[in-house]
């Protein structure tokens, strides 16, 4: 079940479209950022296949102007955050 989150900057003007259009996936929760210049997008897939299907149809989304993958790691030894 592989969850990732990605910053999604839209084309300018564009934003309430990619809102609409990245709200339709269900693999999709969208959150707006206080700035309103961009969204964090936590996407949430069965299985890398389906991961894979859903990387392909949000680079073909045209109102996305930039989609970056954010990520994260932590040494398991060293001490929780």
């Amino acid at each position: 079940m592989p969850v990732k989150s990605y910053l999604v900057y839209p084309v300018a003007g564009k934003a309430d479209e990619l809102a609409r259009t990245l709200r339709a996936m269900p693999e999709c929760e969208l959150i707006p950022a206080t700035n309103h210049r961009l969204f964090i997008l936590i996407t949430d897939t069965p299985d890398e296949r389906a991961e894979k299907a859903l990387e392909r149809r949000l680079l073909d989304v045209p109102s996305i102007q930039c989609l970056a993958l954010v990520a994260a790691y932590r040494d398991e030894e060293e001490e929780p955050c």
